[in-house]
């Protein structure tokens, strides 16, 4: 899941060396935290946060064929 969310964010920004992401659990299930550059944020975002929307819904969906429950926080 990890690698899944860092293939989709690099190939969105224009400075993929700078995207990182960190995974947490807790009670709730895994948590995905995204960060990206200052200048890459709009792009990750979206306008009205579609891009971000779909990349929640496409790790949702892996998750669910793996019986987990996941969350990606863009930060």
């Amino acid at each position: 899941m990890k690698e899944l969310v860092e293939v989709i964010a690099k190939a969105l920004v224009k400075n993929p060396e700078q995207v990182n992401v960190n995974e947490t659990t807790d009670n709730s299930g895994t948590v995905y935290e995204l960060h990206v550059a200052p200048e890459d944020m709009g792009k990750i975002i979206g306008k009205q946060g579609r891009i971000a929307k779909a990349i929640r819904t496409v790790v949702k969906a892996a998750a669910t064929r793996e019986n987990k429950r996941v969350m990606v926080e863009i930060l």
